[in-house]
């Protein structure tokens, strides 16, 4: 088969692999029908990660099963399913909690941009659809996969209720899927943060009701007047820099909640500064799982439409120009079809 590997910044290439096999009796494998770029994927691309031999990429999924280990009970040849980024049994402490990303055998899947991929731990891992589903439903069942999921979960995190008045840090694929599920949680208003007017257009359909296109210090300024000088009573925090997390912190009033699911990277938080904000911080890498079932459901239900966020599709061979799209924000996230 066909897949991609990072080599080093910049990069990506679209080579022939071996095909994946049944190594463990709980494996499935998938014939991949939708993968696409992360935003996370940049990391590494533009070399800021450091990448120290040909790296597999993929980390969202959704495909119809060909193969089955002897021990997999749950799902069965021919149905269409969709996994998380981390694989998990679903059974352990931390799942039953709901941090299946954390779960005590968690193993990340990361090499799904590709024809086929190997899943570990499918019967915790993958929920199969009631049947194959219609193709213009695949990419809002994709983002299920991860960046919804993620979107999700991170307003879960800000502890987003009815009425409440939220805040949104980063106007990226997850960012905006966040601005979606605050609205499908019920807050009362929704402010983006944002400076590219196609992603602030997006965002107003996804329901946010105010922009805000400054930034650092000033855009922190700019919410307290929103919010007379309270602050928001959620944040999300979607980009995962040292700016845009003490932006997320800065504006959330006190009590108040912010989730964060940027991937930080230089970020470091002042104890005191915390101790004084009064501030709940909760994140981490979405449990994408505990969140599945729910979603799927709400995209076959037709009540979303998180695929929007898809605004390049590309053949699956053509996945470097899918990185330097994105890379040069030419696009919000690039569906990649084999």
């Amino acid at each position: 088969m066909k897949g991609t590997v990072l080599y080093g910044p910049r990069d990506i290439r679209f080579e022939t692999r071996d095909d994946p096999k049944i190594l463990e009796s709980t494996d499935v494998i998938i014939k991949i029908s939708a993968a696409c770029v992360c935003g996370s994927d940049l990391w590494p691309y533009r070399g800021i990660q450091k990448v120290i031999e040909p790296t597999p990429m993929g980390h969202e999924y959704c495909g119809v099963v060909e193969e089955v280990g002897s021990a997999v009970k749950t799902v069965k040849p021919g149905q269409f399913v969709i996994g998380s980024f981390f694989a998990s049994d679903n059974t352990c402490p931390h799942c039953q909690f709901g941090y299946h990303s954390s779960c005590q055998h968690a193993t990340f899947v990361g090499d799904a941009q590709a024809e086929y991929l190997r899943v570990p731990l499918a019967d915790g891992t993958l929920v199969a659809t009631p049947e194959i589903p219609p193709e213009d439903l695949i990419p809002s069942l994709l983002t299920t996969s991860d960046v919804f999921g993620t979107g999700w979960f991170a307003a879960d995190a800000a502890n987003v209720k009815p009425g409440n008045t939220v805040v949104v840090v980063g106007d990226g694929a997850v960012g905006l899927s966040g601005i979606l599920s605050a609205k499908q949680m019920g807050a009362g208003r929704i402010i983006a943060m944002s400076r590219n007017p196609s992603r602030q257009e997006l965002a107003r359909e996804f329901g946010a009701t105010d922009i805000v296109t400054a930034r650092g210090d000033d855009g922190v300024a700019r919410i307290k007047e929103l919010t007379g000088g309270i602050g928001a009573d959620s944040v999300l925090e979607c980009v995962g820099t040292q700016e845009s997390m003490m932006q997320a912190i800065r504006s959330t009033r006190p009590g108040g909640f912010v989730g964060y699911v940027g991937v930080p990277h230089g970020v470091e938080l002042k104890g005191e500064e915390l101790f004084y904000a009064h501030v709940h911080l909760h994140g981490g890498p979405a449990p994408v799982r505990r969140y599945l079932p729910d979603l799927i459901n709400l995209v076959l239900r037709g009540e979303i439409n998180p695929g929007k966020v898809f605004d390049l599709v590309l053949p699956l061979n053509q996945v470097a120009e899918g990185y330097r799209a994105m890379d040069e924000r030419r696009a919000i996230k690039a569906l990649l079809k084999p």
